[in-house]
């Protein structure tokens, strides 16, 4: 049967290294006890992917000497892969060569939008089996992406991009015209990065978005913004 690897890109959570943008606004502590959420409940919804499509689950992480927090915050079933450097370019062609060299295709995702719905990563690895080789993209309300899928690595989609801009999807879809690879975009769905998106996931968590619907559970999310008195629901 053929299989889809489905890997997470992520820090380990631990305080003073992740999310330190919204560490500035609810404490070093908070949001590492918080990114961890994020990583349980997008490891969830890799997890409500049907097997039947062959998915495999990875952790994509930093940094070494992490194995042991990776593995107390994801399903046992899931692999562990380490970062291959610290450029995120390089990060992503070194997993996608990886990890394609045991599967068919690849997924990577962030570890940062915790109500990633699980029907967006079916219908990745649906695209994907399409016949011919492809891109896939899931773009990112900040101009970046939350998903690139991909049959063969292709180190042209990671060299030149603004990392961390508003332009990263779109370059990145220009480099795939380049090379004359076709692309499927998936919807639009966001990261949780700062104190303004961590609103979006407390107004979609509370049924009050406009903007985000049919969004997974996020159980781990929930329960922690519900008792954490700084960013209660």
């Amino acid at each position: 049967m053929s299989s889809a690897a489905i890997g997470i890109i992520c820090k380990a959570p631990q305080p003073g290294r992740a999310k330190t943008r919204l560490a500035t606004a609810i404490g070093a502590v908070a949001a590492s006890e918080l990114s961890a959420c994020f990583l349980r409940d997008v490891a969830a919804a890799i997890e409500a992917v049907p097997e039947t499509l062959g998915r495999c689950g990875y952790g994509v992480y930093a940094p070494a000497g992490a194995e042991d927090i990776m593995r107390q915050l994801l399903p046992a079933g899931f692999g562990l892969l380490l970062q291959a450097g610290d450029d995120l370019g390089h990060v992503l062609i070194g997993a996608a060569r990886k990890l394609l060299a045991e599967h068919d295709c690849v997924l990577l995702v962030n570890g940062d939008s915790p109500t990633l719905p699980p029907r967006l990563l079916v219908q990745g690895i649906e695209a994907l089996r399409e016949p011919g080789d492809r891109m896939v993209l899931g773009p990112a309300s900040d101009g970046g992406y939350y998903l690139i899928g991909l049959k063969r690595a292709h180190p042209r989609l990671f060299t030149d991009i603004a990392w961390g801009t508003d332009t990263v999807a779109r370059s990145t879809c220009e480099r795939a015209a380049e090379i004359g690879l076709a692309t499927t975009l998936l919807p639009e769905w966001y990261d949780v990065d700062d104190i303004e998106t961590l609103g979006w996931l407390k107004e979609e968590l509370a049924g009050r978005s406009t903007r985000f619907r049919a969004g997974g559970p996020a159980p781990a999310s929930r329960a922690f913004l519900n008792i954490a008195p700084q960013i209660k629901l």
